[in-house]
């Protein structure tokens, strides 16, 4: 997963560690009009914050890893310091992030962040980012383009801007460095509407349930030892009518209880509840204590037009899950539900896939919690029940909640709980809905692996790429470690692995695969047929990383006069221009998406593919005044423009492309002379959205429908390549690319000889 996009998801779990006390408030307006002691506290507030701009100290600043990063007073922009951040090969993580924040209690229209940064042989990318949190959701987020600062370069300032959302509640920003190198940052401005952050004018915030009420601020005082059949059946019960009254009664949506809280407070009720009947009573006192149902004027309705899915709300009228009064209740509060309504949900602007707002990870709550665990099963089967536009694609979702009850609510361990919700994520069948967070205690457990790089082929581990040290050769086949099976380990991690299908699970499994403790490891490996034993030592620190199977070198080159290529992974927009030019008069160009795009490029290139209008998606969206209900889009449409390249497009694909890679394969694909050649993708398509639970727990969901203008699905399906290649023992044995070795065949044609084209895929002819 990319740093930005972590970054971006961790307003419920902060992308650093906290090491110091929150900073005090900010020096605004308020010094104006305070108290001589408030005055004086607020300039103390803004001198600090001043100095921590600038790099003059590190007091507010907080590192992940620690011990990254540094205060430089030798190589600085201005002043007397810069931070300087430091990465090599055995630096824990995938990245360092350096972070500051403040409450968002000023007002404005637009807060910019500006800083200069400097690197020296950067593998990998620096930058800047700024994210504005609501309550544990992200609501705004803008970073540095990946592809800007890599390499060795000397100080450049850097700009990044985000709307000031009226929901956002904290301003958070830093700097980062993803791969290995150093970088300095200096000389950090933070500007509303153009002007320092301290002379903004001061917004009162109004008031929440979440200022008011505190009852279980520190726990819920629930504690289990188990759960009985009866017991999980109430709470499930509650755990559904919970839900329907989050999305839909009116004095929830429209914020006026902490409905986390309320949760708590019937739970041990339905946790005494001796049958079905008493349960059900329970919660008919409780919905009653919210207080009389205000007339809706207007009453919400649900406009069955375009409708691609509907609300999953047949249970409301099964008697066998809710008695005559419950369902009477709950039909009365779905029959008042007021119009675009949410206090927890928005649908991100220009977008619409849903945002979830409100929800606290409560960091202050020790666990074990049974009630915070099992909240944090509610909030997430819910939000997948109510805004998950794929969910009939997860397995059994309503009965499954009764069945992930247990392991929630009765996990001994903070490790336990995340490994329960980690199986329930995975049930969602989602490439996108790993619990990012804690990735880390997802099987097998070790902090060391062996310098080797496995794919499957088929289901057999095959070495890719390996140390030499190690023994180990492309092409080798791992038929067991440490004794057990492939099959065996296979089954046993599966169900923690969330993938939209097999390629994309097998995928993540191959990256964790040799993990373990630091030592040895002994493999069994079949080398062309012969049963070999090695022994590999465990050493280097486990880090989660981007893979790519696209070619090593610069973005572009001619592989023949014939034959141009483009790789996705640093592709630029302000170059693309430059890489048609370059291509003009090819036969073909291949463009390989076997990554991730490093910028989004699907209008500004896939235009200069079509030779008029042409559609090539469409999206389901949610309906604020509906949950669960999803609504077709209009589809999308390249529109032709110039620099045209008329020649043949061939994309490269495999288990690697997913999301934004997925929807720019599916534009370049409707083009005319397109075609796409590899396996079968992530299956992971459209924005995603990010859900909060306690514990400092964050994962996503794929926020967006995104299916073909004719309705044709790609959710789990991935994008079918018309040419199906995969590469093979022999070939990984070999040093050969095959995918690509297909794509310069599907332009030359069958003329060409295999060994002509093996001399093409392995060429590289600087443009």
């Amino acid at each position: 997963m990319r740093a930005w996009l972590v970054l971006a998801f961790a307003a419920c779990s902060s992308p650093v560690k906290p090491v110091v006390a929150p900073p005090p408030p900010r020096a605004s307006a308020v010094a104006s009009t305070a108290a001589p002691a408030e005055h004086t506290a607020a300039s103390e507030a803004r001198t600090e914050l001043e100095a921590a701009l600038a790099f003059e100290g590190l007091a507010r600043w907080t590192t992940r890893p620690e011990g990254t990063s540094a205060v430089d007073t030798a190589i600085v922009h201005g002043g007397h310091g810069a931070i300087r951040i430091e990465r090599t090969a055995t630096t824990p993580g995938a990245f360092t992030a350096i972070t500051d924040r403040v409450p968002i209690d000023f007002s404005g229209s637009t807060i910019e962040l500006r800083g200069f940064l400097r690197t020296d042989d950067v593998r990998g990318n620096a930058g800047l980012w700024l994210r504005e949190d609501d309550e544990g959701s992200v609501v705004q987020f803008a970073s540095t383009p990946e592809a800007d600062v890599q390499g060795t370069t000397e100080w450049k300032e850097y700009k990044l801007s985000v709307p000031i959302d009226p929901k956002a509640t904290r301003l958070v920003w830093g700097a980062l460095l993803n791969g290995e190198g150093t970088a300095w940052a200096d000389d950090f401005q933070l500007l509303v509407d153009g002007k320092p952050i301290w002379d903004a004018p001061y917004r009162v915030r109004p008031q929440t349930p979440f200022d008011r009420d505190h009852q279980f601020d520190h726990g819920s005082g629930i504690t289990l030892d188990h759960v009985t059949p009866q017991q999980i059946e109430n709470v499930t019960l509650l755990g559904k009518v919970w839900g329907f009254l989050k999305y839909h009664h009116p004095k929830v949506t429209a914020g006026q209880v902490h409905w986390d809280y309320e949760m708590l407070r019937v739970l041990p009720a339905i946790l005494a509840a001796n049958d079905r009947a008493t349960a059900e009573a329970a919660l008919v006192h409780w919905i009653d204590g919210l207080g009389a149902i205000a007339p809706c004027r207007p009453c919400a309705t649900l406009d069955e037009h375009d409708l691609a899915l509907g609300p999953d709300l047949a249970w409301l009228d099964d008697r066998e899950q809710l008695g005559a009064e419950l369902g009477a209740r709950l039909h009365a509060i779905y029959a008042a539900r007021v119009p675009d309504r949410q206090f927890y949900v928005a649908l991100a602007q220009g977008v619409g896939n849903p945002q979830l707002l409100h929800e606290s990870t409560y960091a202050d709550v020790k666990l074990p919690d049974p009630g915070f665990q099992l909240l944090g099963l509610f909030r997430l089967w819910n939000a997948v029940e109510y805004w998950a536009p794929d969910r009939a694609l997860a397995d059994s979702w309503q009965p499954l909640l009764a069945q992930l009850i247990p392991s929630a609510m009765l996990a001994a361990t903070p490790k336990d709980y995340a490994l329960a919700m980690m199986v329930a994520i995975a049930k969602l069948h989602d490439t996108h809905a790993n619990l990012w967070s804690s990735l880390d205690v997802r099987p097998p457990d070790g902090a060391c692996k062996p310098s080797v790089a496995l794919r499957f082929v088929g289901k057999r581990p095959v070495v890719a790429t390996a140390d030499p040290e190690h023994e180990l050769a492309p092409g080798d086949v791992i038929t067991s470690i440490d004794g057990a099976s492939i099959d065996a380990l296979l089954a046993q991690w599966m169900p923690y692995y969330a993938g939209s299908n097999d390629a994309s699970r097998l995928r993540d499994i191959a990256g964790s695969m040799l993990q373990g403790p630091c030592g040895d490891v002994t493999l069994a490996i079949d080398r062309r047929g012969t049963a070999v034993r090695l022994k590999l030592a465990r050493s280097t620190p486990v880090k989660r990383e981007l893979k790519t199977h696209d070619l090593a070198g610069p973005a572009f080159r001619l592989l023949s006069p014939e034959i141009a290529y483009l790789k996705l992974s640093s592709v630029k927009e302000r170059d693309i221009a430059q890489y048609v030019a370059q291509a003009a008069g090819t036969k073909g160009w291949i463009i390989d998406i076997r990554n991730y795009p490093s910028e989004f490029v699907v209008f500004a290139l896939g235009s200069l593919f079509v030779d008029a209008p042409t559609q090539f998606v469409r999206f389901t969206a949610g309906d604020l005044s509906n949950p669960g209900a999803f609504h077709w889009t209009e589809p999308l449409s390249l529109e032709p423009a110039k620099p045209h390249y008329a020649g043949k497009v061939v994309v490269l694909v495999d288990e690697d492309t997913q999301s934004q890679a997925e929807y720019t394969t599916m534009a370049f694909r409707a083009a005319p002379r397109t075609v796409v050649v590899g396996s079968t993708t992530a299956g992971a398509d459209g924005n995603v959205s990010g859900v909060g639970m306690p514990g400092g727990l964050t994962t996503m969901f794929s926020g967006l429908g995104v299916f073909y203008p004719d309705k044709r699905p790609t959710q789990g399906i991935g994008i079918v390549p018309d040419i199906a290649v995969s590469p093979t023992v022999a070939g990984l044995r070999a040093g050969r690319d095959e995918v690509l070795e297909a794509g310069v065949r599907a332009i030359l044609g069958k003329a060409a000889s295999a060994a002509q084209i093996q001399r093409i895929a392995r060429a590289s002819v600087a443009p």
